[in-house]
């Protein structure tokens, strides 16, 4: 007796004769909702996910995941230094879920050409600085190799003798420069200096606060700017094994310092800063695409259960006298409503299957040939990203299967009213 709703449903579902019932189209529109909310839920998690990962990779990018700097330096563009030897950086190393420590050291400056000038901040890094970021995102020239030593090996920076210097797309615009130029930079401290810089690469991350501002040198040209000797440094920047423990990771720092000190072998006092804090209005940007994605998810649903209440309220109706033969011939009210429930996991299934085809293939064309373009001003993408998260998707595809089904449990009730006598006479 099991089998018989389940049996029952089938024939009327694969039933040819029924195409040229009403019944057909409402289920096309039914199996077209679920197809299309399903498809419209995949592409907006798509979307979501891609810009959330691709604004915190560009981000992480320049700021790590974690810096340890001065604690006067927070809030500041150069700040106080500290100092950064290979005692404290094997520490920090060894901090459980620290996977990378590379040394930064900030410095101001203007870089003139005959035509315009540019107030810039340059940061300088050293040889073992990840720079697989800025390698993915040059447009232009080739990533040279950074130094914590004098570069030039005892020649006087000149024209003939220039330091390595990277900047953005949007600084070279501004200043005419393309890779092999070279630029005079200005740094005033006590006195004002000017150094020499040939541009052996340009980059291009369409993040406004940075390529607005960056632009990347020698870690030992950057301290001199700054006057600084031997290890001093403006910090370190951590990345982490596992961005989800970031925050536990900073903890395990903080209570390191706690129990060694927070005091360099200088005396300046450490403090840490995680990528949240210091760039709190990107984070609270994309976590409110996390408000839109929900809104998104309930209207989709929505929109495949309203079609599928209608579509299983036109087969309960058209198949009246067949209810009422299954009751004549001793059925329960159960076993019918089986039968109906069953019919709707059916065209849900097919929803989905095609839902699947038509959200998982616009994501893979999107991600083969970025047909849909953004402004990078606004966006800070050229063209939106969207990611597959095949666990993510299986969840959607049973949310939408049971809460489909549940919001037809209501509706199938309709079967116990209609009585076998009436039934018979019902066209």
């Amino acid at each position: 007796m099991n089998s018989l709703p389940l049996f029952i449903a089938r024939r009327i579902y694969g039933q040819p004769g029924d195409r040229r019932k009403v019944s057909r189209p409402a289920i096309l529109i039914a199996t077209a909702g679920v197809a299309i909310g399903l498809a419209v839920m995949i592409i907006t998690v798509a979307v979501v996910l891609g810009f959330k990962h691709t604004i915190r990779d560009k981000v992480v990018g320049f700021g790590s995941h974690i810096q340890v700097l001065n604690v006067r330096s927070v809030g500041t563009d150069v700040g106080e230094p500290v100092c950064m030897d290979d005692s404290l950086v094997s520490q920090l190393s060894a901090i459980p879920g620290v996977r990378h420590v590379e040394r930064y050291t900030m410095a101001q400056g203007i870089l003139k050409t005959d035509q315009d000038f540019l107030g810039v901040m340059f940061k300088g890094i050293g040889p073992e600085y990840d720079t697989s970021f800025l390698a993915d995102n040059i447009v232009e020239g080739r990533l040279p190799q950074f130094h914590d030593s004098n570069p030039l090996q005892g020649e006087a920076n000149s024209r003939e003798h220039p330091y390595s210097l990277v900047i953005s797309k949007t600084m070279a615009d501004k200043l005419q420069l393309h890779a092999g130029d070279i630029v005079m930079a200005y740094f005033i401290g006590q006195r004002v200096s000017r150094v020499a810089y040939r541009v052996e690469a340009v980059y291009q991350t369409n993040m406004k606060r940075f390529d607005d501002l960056f632009c990347i040198t020698d870690l030992y040209v950057a301290r001199q700017r700054n006057s600084w000797r031997g290890d001093l440094c403006s910090g370190a920047e951590l990345l982490v094994s596992d961005f989800s423990k970031l925050q536990e990771v900073d903890d395990r720092l903080v209570e390191h310092f706690t129990t060694v000190g927070r005091q360099d072998s200088q005396g300046n006092t450490l403090t840490t800063l995680t990528i949240y804090q210091n760039y709190p209005t990107v984070f609270q940007w994309l976590d409110l695409l996390d408000i839109n994605v929900w809104i998104i998810l309930a209207l989709m649903i929505a929109l495949a259960g309203f079609t599928m209440i209608s579509g299983l309220l036109i087969i309960i109706l058209e198949r009246t006298q067949m209810i009422g033969v299954l009751k004549a011939i001793g059925a329960r009210n159960n076993t019918i409503r089986s039968v109906f429930l069953w019919f709707a996991v059916f065209v849900i299934g097919r929803g989905l299957l095609w839902g699947n085809v038509l959200g998982i293939g616009i994501v893979l064309l999107q991600q083969w040939t970025g047909f849909v373009r953004l402004d990078p001003q606004t966006y800070y993408v050229s063209q939106a990203p969207m990611e597959l998260n095949l666990l993510l998707i299986l969840l959607l595809n049973l949310a939408t299967l049971l809460i489909s089904i549940l919001v037809l449990v209501g509706p199938s009730w309709l079967v116990s009213r209609i009585h076998p006598a009436r039934s018979m006479r019902y066209e």
